[in-house]
């Protein structure tokens, strides 16, 4: 993890982290386990790249979870 934060938006709000990649705000952020898919920046980020993806202040995220009921 970083020292300090940095500021990004996550799913349109405006948040701060000190997640170095997007695997680790995945973590950070509570989806733990859960099945996601993910977008840094408008494109699309595979589970297998998420590590390697770091993040940098200003960054657009997106996670997005299947969600059950009706």
């Amino acid at each position: 993890m970083r020292t300090e934060p940095i500021s990004l938006t996550i799913n349109g709000e405006s948040r701060t982290t000190q997640a170095e990649t997007l695997a680790d705000l995945i973590v950070a952020e509570n989806f733990g386990d859960r099945r996601v898919a993910t977008a840094l920046n408008g494109a699309f980020v595979p589970a297998r790249a998420r590590g390697e993806r770091r993040l940098t202040s200003g960054d657009r995220v997106e996670i997005l979870s299947a969600r059950q009921g009706g």
